[in-house]
C-alpha cells in the first residue's frame, strides 16, 4: 500500500532481539501481544541516536519541553488543554492506574470496569484489594458478519448508585472492543457518574490510533473532574521506553495520586522514553501517524475481506480505534481458551483468549504488522479452524 515515504511493509527480523511478542513462544507467527511490528517514527529514531551518542545515562530530569510537547500535542490535536502542573509522569499506563486504584478507592470497595475489556484493569484492582464490578457492554449486531458494543447506561445507573462502588475505569478508545466512544456517550458517563459521586478514570492509550476520519474524544474535554492516561507507546511502538502520563486537574485528586506515585516507586522515568515522546510529539511525529492509521485501516479492511471469504460465520468487531480485531468464534463451538491453544498447536499462531478480557467465545488479533505477515497469520488462523 502507499503510505507516501513511510514502508509498513518492511519486514523487521523482531525474533532473538528479546521482544516478548516474538520470542516467547517458539516458531510461530504473533497476532497477540499489543505492540506494533514496524518501526517507530524516523524522528524518533534520530532523536534516540542523538541520545545515544551523548553516552551518559544517568538520572533523568523531566525538562520544560517535555511538558511543552505533551502539551501542545494534546491541545493542537484533540482540543485538549491542560496546564504543566496538571500532569505526574510514570513508567506507564498501569502501575499508572494501579497508583491511582490504590490513591482514591478504600479496600474492599468496587470498582466498575465495561467488560469485555484490557486485561491489566482486573489485576489493578486485585492487587489493591479492591472488589471488580462488571457492567458488560452490549452487543448490537450490524450485519451477519459485523457487530459493535454499546455501553449499558442503566446498569451503569445502577452500579454507581451503591455507595461501595467508588470508581469507573473507562477504557477510551476501548480494548478489546475497537469502540471510539462519541461525545454524547462519554456525556452520558460524566453525567451518571457525576451525580453519584463515582471517579472516573479514563484510560485513553490508543487514543491515536482512529480511523481515518474518526474523533477520538478526550474524557478530559467531557469532564474536569476526569483523570486520563496516556502514552505515546501504542501509537509509536515504544512501549519498551516506559513513559505515560496522568492528567488531573483536581489538585486534592492529583496530590493523593502522586504520593501513592511516588509510595508504589514509580515516579522515575526512562531518558530514553523522555526523549522519545518529545520527538514522537511533534509535526514529523505527526506526518508518520497519520500514514501509520491508514496503512492500520487498510490491515483492518483486508482482514474483514479475508476472514469474510474463509470465516464468514464468524463475525468481526466493528474497528474505530486500536489495532486489535476482536473476532466472535462462538459458531465453532470451541471455548476461547481452547481456540487459543489450538491455534498455537495446530496453526503456529499466537491470538489472545477472549477470556482474558472477561467473555468466552471470541479471540483477539493483533493486525499491526506488515500485510504478509497479516495474511500468513490469518491464512493459518483459516487452515486450522477449518
Amino acid at each position: 500500500m502507499e503510505t507516501g515515504k513511510f514502508d509498513f511493509d518492511k519486514i523487521v527480523l523482531r525474533r532473538g532481539s528479546g521482544s516478548c511478542k516474538w520470542d516467547s513462544r517458539g516458531n510461530v507467527i504473533p497476532l497477540w501481544v499489543a505492540d506494533m511490528d514496524f518501526q517507530t517514527a524516523p524522528c524518533i529514531i534520530d532523536a534516540l541516536r542523538d541520545r545515544v551518542e551523548h553516552g551518559v545515562f544517568g538520572y533523568t530530569y523531566v525538562d520544560d519541553n517535555y511538558y511543552d510537547a505533551l502539551i501542545d500535542w494534546f491541545s493542537s490535536r484533540h482540543l485538549y488543554s491542560f496546564n504543566r502542573e496538571d500532569v505526574i509522569y510514570t513508567p506507564g499506563v498501569v502501575p499508572a492506574i494501579s497508583a491511582i486504584i490504590k490513591a482514591l478507592v478504600p479496600e474492599g470497595k468496587g470498582v466498575i470496569v465495561q467488560t469485555p475489556v484490557y486485561n491489566c484493569f482486573f489485576s489493578s484492582i486485585r492487587n489493591n484489594s479492591c472488589r471488580i464490578v462488571e457492567n458488560p457492554l452490549l452487543r448490537k449486531d450490524i450485519s451477519a458478519g459485523e457487530f459493535t458494543y454499546e455501553m449499558d447506561f442503566e446498569g451503569l445507573e445502577r452500579l454507581a448508585s451503591d455507595s461501595d462502588n467508588v470508581l469507573l475505569l473507562l477504557c477510551n478508545p476501548h480494548n478489546p472492543a475497537g469502540r471510539v466512544w462519541t461525545r454524547e456517550e462519554l456525556e452520558r458517563v460524566a453525567d451518571i457518574c457525576g451525580r453519584n459521586g463515582v471517579i472516573v478514570v479514563s484510560d485513553e492509550i490508543h487514543c491515536e490510533l482512529t480511523r481515518p476520519g474518526l474523533t477520538y474524544v478526550p474524557y478530559g474535554t467531557v469532564s474536569g473532574d476526569a483523570v486520563v492516561c496516556v502514552s505515546p507507546s501504542k501509537a509509536f511502538n515504544t512501549a519498551g521506553l516506559q513513559i505515560a502520563n496522568i492528567i488531573v486537574n483536581d489538585a486534592e485528586k492529583r496530590a493523593l495520586i502522586d504520593r501513592a506515585v511516588n509510595i508504589n516507586e514509580v515516579c522515575d522515568v526512562n531518558p530514553f522514553g523522555v526523549t522519545a515522546l518529545k520527538a514522537a510529539y511533534s509535526s514529523e511525529g505527526s506526518e508518520w501517524l497519520d500514514a501509520l492509521r491508514e496503512y492500520l485501516w487498510e490491515n483492518y479492511r483486508f482482514l474483514r475481506e479475508y476472514l469474510g471469504e474463509r470465516l464468514p460465520q464468524c463475525p468481526v468487531a466493528r474497528l474505530e480505534g486500536t489495532y486489535l480485531v476482536w473476532l466472535d468464534i462462538s459458531a465453532l463451538g470451541l471455548g476461547a481458551d481452547e481456540t487459543e491453544e489450538m491455534l498455537l498447536e495446530k496453526g503456529r499462531v499466537w491470538v489472545n483468549s477472549g477470556m482474558m478480557y472477561g467473555t468466552d467465545g471470541y479471540i483477539r488479533i493483533n493486525i499491526a504488522c506488515p500485510r504478509s505477515t497479516l495474511e500468513e497469520g490469518l491464512e493459518r488462523i483459516c487452515e486450522a479452524l477449518n
